[in-house]
């Protein structure tokens, strides 16, 4: 009896502090872009599966443009915001003192989808083509300025079209020869549509992205100096959770699309799909007590969607399809880690776009790895 009693008081304390430390939790909003999205599934599974929580944090998402979650973080108004490595450039060239603490993605995710007769692509065959483009801005205009730079070329060379975010559409119709896409999204259903019969006479298409070419730093988290100096423990313990998020992430993507259908109301949900996932979800995780290393659980992944294509719809599957590629951008041997030489590469490219002078700020003090060296400390 006592030993019961024991249990049940040592349970009941748990309990208590448990409550205690989710009422102590600082509430805090993440400033992300674009829309509720399977690619920002590491943000869900951080507040589903506690990682911000276990941090102190209550986290709360918030989906803006992007030059405004840049604007809300320099200005204070909020600590914690995502936005791309160019924009920080620009933003400290302008005097805002904004500093990126965490990259996310570890490769840049645009590149140019083209006609292929046998899978491969040469650049260099862009000269005089129509090239489909969402607009003169962002990363998607950056990044194909590294890719024609790379290959000796100019936007003289070719005739870009502004196509707003509709590449698979205007490619499949034939409106232009080529188009600069997300390479985790674009292609696969480009691709789909091929196999489809339904993207006129195309049969065979090549991908070339940015990262194959040149290393830009990409999207990842940002903080103000003035936060960084005034509360760094802080700051420490956002980079942890985030970080911890976006390991479980990588490691069980069923279960990080499990945890994203609370957040992204359009993903697809069959009871069939959603059942196999938990099923996947539950043997994974006991395939990750084995300490496999970072290419068995590459192979994982693999499985898991071959897997699921035997038991599932091609369109139910795309999702899950599209988390499975953009997780390929996120993984790297030490996740979070910043290069001084992306940054520089991502300054060229933004002088080269007429963007930014031939004096641009420190790059050095756009970003530090201060926070992704303290994780685990």
């Amino acid at each position: 009896m006592r030993k019961i009693l024991g249990r049940a008081l040592i349970s009941f304390f748990i309990i208590l502090s448990s409550v205690g430390a989710q009422a102590d939790s600082l509430q805090e909003r993440i400033l992300l872009t674009f829309i509720p999205n399977i690619q920002f599934a590491p943000f869900y599974v951080g507040i589903a599966d506690g990682h911000f929580a276990r941090q102190g944090f209550d986290v709360t998402l918030e989906h803006l443009q992007e030059p405004d979650v840049l604007d809300l973080v320099a200005a204070g108004q909020a600590d914690f915001g995502i936005v791309s490595g160019e924009q920080v450039i620009l933003a400290r060239a302008k005097g805002r003192d904004v500093v990126y603490v965490y990259e996310w993605f570890q490769e840049f995710p645009v590149g140019i989808v083209m006609v292929s007769d046998d899978g491969g692509a040469d650049l260099e065959n862009l000269t005089d083509m129509t090239v489909g483009i969402p607009g003169r801005f962002g990363a998607s205009y950056s990044g194909l300025t590294t890719l024609l730079q790379s290959a000796g070329l100019s936007e003289d060379d070719i005739e870009l079209n502004e196509i707003g975010f509709n590449a698979p559409d205007v490619f499949c119709l034939g409106a232009v020869d080529a188009a600069v896409v997300y390479v985790n999204n674009e292609p696969l259903q480009i691709r789909k549509r091929v196999a489809a019969g339904d993207c006129g006479d195309v049969r065979e298409i090549a991908v070339v992205s940015v990262a194959s070419r040149v290393d830009l730093v990409s999207n990842g988290l940002i903080v103000s100096a003035d936060l960084a100096g005034r509360d760094p423990d802080k700051v420490q313990r956002m980079a942890s959770a985030f970080n911890s998020a976006l390991k479980a992430t990588i490691n069980n993507p069923a279960a990080a699309y499990l945890a994203s259908g609370t957040f992204v109301e359009t993903l697809p949900g069959e009871p069939a799909l959603l059942t196999l996932l938990r099923e996947l979800a539950a043997e994974q995780a006991v395939f990750l007590e084995t300490d496999p290393t970072r290419e068995e659980i590459a192979e994982s992944r693999s499985d898991m969607l071959v897997l699921l294509a035997d038991a599932v719809g091609s369109d139910d599957l795309t999702q899950f399809e599209v988390l499975l590629r953009t997780i390929a951008l996120w993984d790297a041997d030490t996740l979070g880690h910043s290069d001084l030489s992306s940054w520089e590469a991502m300054s060229d490219t933004l002088r080269l776009m007429g963007l930014l002078s031939d004096d641009p700020p420190d790059l050095s003090a756009s970003f530090s790895n201060q926070f992704v060296t303290g994780i685990g400390e």
